[in-house]
């Protein structure tokens, strides 16, 4: 009996490819059995990730749209690219604010919205945007993400209502703490990254590769009768407190 989880025959393009989750997720998405397209700003960095290799830059429409131009059917649209700029809202210009809005939701929405006729092609499809715990829970510093990362979730519940009479398939994955070089600032100060790794229920952080599974699962038929929805990897963080263990 095949397994839900292969995904042999399909064709995945995963944006962001370069490192990290990104990374990770493309290689993941190889292993059970789909033909990977990688892309990212940063091509040199892809040697050796997926199939393809390929430049894009998620806010610039003119790099998409070159990105799809031969692509053909696409079963599997993955758009992970993210920027974070750690300061106060009183401390942040404009121009920061607007680079953050341009990457983490400009660039998302962009990147579907060029690749939809390339998923209505495939007939059946499934598209994977990245949100996080910062959705749903902020600390100073973090206000302009945390918008971006809450905006994609209605993104993709609007995007799965529009686009399931097409066959395509919208969630959305929005991890913890992740040990990347997104995360490099918090890891290189001790007290900051152990704070966040008891901030967890499992009180550690996770690997880029504790992320696949949920993006394989929603690629995948295991996941045919999901859609609009948002699934958690996160250690447990927004399910707790995680300040205090009055039983400790």
């Amino acid at each position: 009996m095949r397994s839900p989880f292969d995904l042999t025959g399909r064709k995945a393009l995963v944006i962001g490819a370069a490192s990290g989750i990104g990374r990770a997720v493309a290689m993941g998405l190889k292993e059970h059995g789909a033909y990977v397209i990688a892309a990212d700003l940063n091509v040199k960095a892809l040697d050796g990730v997926g199939d393809e290799q390929r430049f894009c830059d998620v806010t610039d429409v003119g790099s998409l749209r070159e990105l799809y131009r031969d692509i053909g059917e696409l079963h599997v649209l993955v758009v992970t690219p993210a920027i974070n700029i750690r300061k106060k809202i009183e401390d942040y210009t404009y121009e920061e604010f607007r680079r953050v809005v341009e990457v983490n939701l400009f660039g998302p929405f962009a990147a579907v919205k060029e690749g939809l006729d390339a998923l209505k092609r495939a007939g059946r499809s499934s598209v994977v945007l990245f949100s996080s715990v910062r959705a749903v829970t902020v600390e100073p510093g973090q206000g302009p993400y945390a918008a971006t990362k809450a905006a994609i979730v209605q993104l993709v519940k609007a995007m799965a209502v529009e686009f399931a009479p097409y066959g395509i398939r919208v969630n959305a994955v929005a991890p913890g703490i992740v040990d990347t070089p997104f995360t490099e600032q918090i890891k290189k100060r001790p007290e900051w990254a152990r704070a966040y790794a008891e901030k967890t229920a499992l009180r550690r952080w996770a690997s880029p590769e504790e992320v696949v599974g949920a993006v394989v699962f929603l690629a995948s038929d295991a996941s045919s009768y999901v859609t609009g929805t948002v699934i958690y990897v996160d250690g447990g963080w927004t399910a707790i407190d995680g300040r205090f263990d009055p039983f400790a």
